[in-house]
């Protein structure tokens, strides 16, 4: 494996990760939520990002895969930085520390839970889209 990147995906991945995280970050901004309460701006990004990984991964993979900048800016960059696992892994330490276990666990399963249902769900969605337009 070559340590040198190919300026262009390094480029793509750059310009779409901060598109991703600023609109993770408007999303926080609309939805504020106070320390110990449920953190939904983060839960929603990542349900909603995870939903659109799957959506991406059909598409790129079996619709335009001659797209070769489109899934590092859009997998890689801008929903890589959409969601995030480090803001929800602090959210659950903080939840834990205002004395909200249950509500901590129930963020943590549900998070887990949903973003991988939400990306399964996508990915039949997606794949059955595919297949009635291919024969409409």
């Amino acid at each position: 494996m070559s340590s040198k990147s190919d300026p262009l995906t390094t480029g793509a991945v750059s310009l779409g990760g901060g598109a991703g995280a600023l609109a993770r970050w408007a999303l926080t901004e609309a939805i504020p939520a106070e320390s110990g309460q449920w953190p939904t701006a983060i839960f929603v990004t990542n349900i909603s990002g995870c939903f659109a990984i799957g959506v991406l991964m059909v598409l790129v993979g079996e619709v335009w895969p001659a797209r070769p900048l489109l899934r590092p800016f859009l997998g890689v960059g801008v929903l890589g930085g959409f969601t995030t696992f480090s803001t929800y892994a602090v959210d659950i330490g903080q939840l834990g520390a205002h004395g909200a276990m249950s509500l901590a666990v129930l963020y943590a399963l549900g998070t887990l839970i949903g973003s991988l249902f939400a990306t399964w769900i996508a990915i039949i969605v997606t794949r059955w889209a595919v297949a009635r337009r291919r024969t409409t």
